[in-house]
């Protein structure tokens, strides 16, 4: 497993700098916050990362896409995370594109998947259902009716679920029947059919997630969705994809936040020289350098075990979200203390990277979660 980046992984983190860095950024964010948009999101931006192709990296070149690796979307959500670009990437183009690309073919796949590679629909994952990061507590039911089914139940931390034209929801079954794969289903839902409720909140780094209510959705049996696998696996290679993709935009947080922090060690000026001439803060910058290093490995690492099928994905996307979870919350937390405080004003940009690293930690479980499933699928 090679952990350096091929001419053709770096050319698209090139790519994604380049272009980020001038469509996006702390000032666009702090804009999108002002003008209080409902979206949470640049309706200009995603319309230009779908020019680019971007939202069909992943999606098979029979769907309309372009079927590039996991490593190299990663590089994009790396840049992401560096320049706090705000767009339905992740949950549609990376989230939902994997769920509905390992399903069986249906009217919904052969609808949606190239609808994703052109940017022209927006999919959210409705996953959570209680106040802490449990993805094994799953309570929303599907119980049989006269017409079909009746979908019931409440999802949390449904990110752009606020946005979003449709759903793929995970439930409980009720009932069996020969298109029914076990206790475990997912659906994939028009946003506004009759009986979905949505509450929007808007997180502290400005992105929206909402509060989705199903009562007595009906359901037909075409909104099933079907897999080769068991859904089980499918739920628990979903949540390794999210957290492998939310290290990566956590590797780019970390990485922009030590950059600000020592450019500010070289320009602020107390006692008559610059304070990064104190050994006190070289040694806090030189160890959190090395810290993101390692990040940039396990990243990197986790990314190509999603390429390659790895029978380790599940345990290294623990390993690359507790490190990156715990390393973006130094690197940010650092960057506050080195500026004197003044980091957290809305004049600077550190205080954007600390609360975009807070909400990425918690996605999907966070640190603590994390460190306790990677000991324990490595047999402590």
């Amino acid at each position: 497993m090679s952990l350096v980046l091929s001419e053709e992984e770096t050319m698209i983190r090139d790519t994604a700098n380049d272009f980020l860095s001038e469509n996006a950024g702390p000032d666009m964010l702090r804009k999108l916050r002002d003008q209080d948009d409902p979206c949470g999101y640049s309706k200009v931006l995603w319309e230009k990362m779908a020019d680019l192709g971007w939202p069909s990296l992943l999606i098979p070149e029979e769907f309309g896409g372009l079927d590039f690796s996991h490593t190299a979307m990663g590089q994009i959500m790396q840049q992401v995370g560096v320049h706090l670009a705000t767009t339905p990437l992740f949950s549609t183009g990376i989230l939902a594109a994997e769920v509905l690309k390992k399903s069986k073919v249906n009217k919904n796949k052969e609808k949606l998947l190239p609808l994703i590679a052109e940017g022209k629909v927006k999919i959210a994952v409705a996953l959570e259902e209680g106040s802490r990061y449990e993805p094994a507590v799953i309570n929303t039911r599907l119980d049989s009716s006269s017409n079909g089914y009746l979908l019931n139940g409440n999802k949390r931390n449904v990110l752009d679920g606020g946005l979003a034209d449709y759903l793929i929801v995970v439930c409980r079954h009720t009932s069996k029947g020969e298109h029914i794969q076990g206790d475990l289903g997912f659906l994939i839902l028009d946003a506004n059919k009759t009986g979905i409720e949505i509450k929007n909140n808007m997180l502290i780094d400005s992105r929206m997630a909402s509060i989705v209510t199903f009562n007595n959705v009906e359901i037909l049996e075409d909104e099933i969705l079907k897999f080769e696998q068991t859904p089980e696996l499918i739920l628990e290679n979903l949540l390794s994809t999210a957290n492998i993709y939310l290290s990566a935009e956590l590797l780019g947080v970390s990485q922009k936040a030590f950059e600000l922090t020592i450019e500010y060690l070289k320009t602020r000026t107390q006692f008559g020289v610059k304070i990064g001439s104190f050994q006190a803060l070289q040694h806090r910058a030189s160890h959190l350098w090395a810290e993101i290093e390692l990040c940039k490995s396990i990243v990197l690492k986790a990314l190509r075990a999603l390429d390659q099928n790895s029978d380790d994905i599940a345990k290294l996307s623990s390993f690359a979200k507790a490190k990156t979870s715990k390393i973006s919350e130094v690197a940010t937390n650092e960057g506050i203390q080195m500026h004197g405080g003044i980091g957290m004003t809305d004049e600077f940009y550190m205080g954007f990277y600390l609360k975009r690293a807070r909400v990425a930690q918690m996605l999907f479980g966070d640190w603590k979660y994390h460190t306790d499933q990677a000991a324990t699928l490595s047999g402590y």
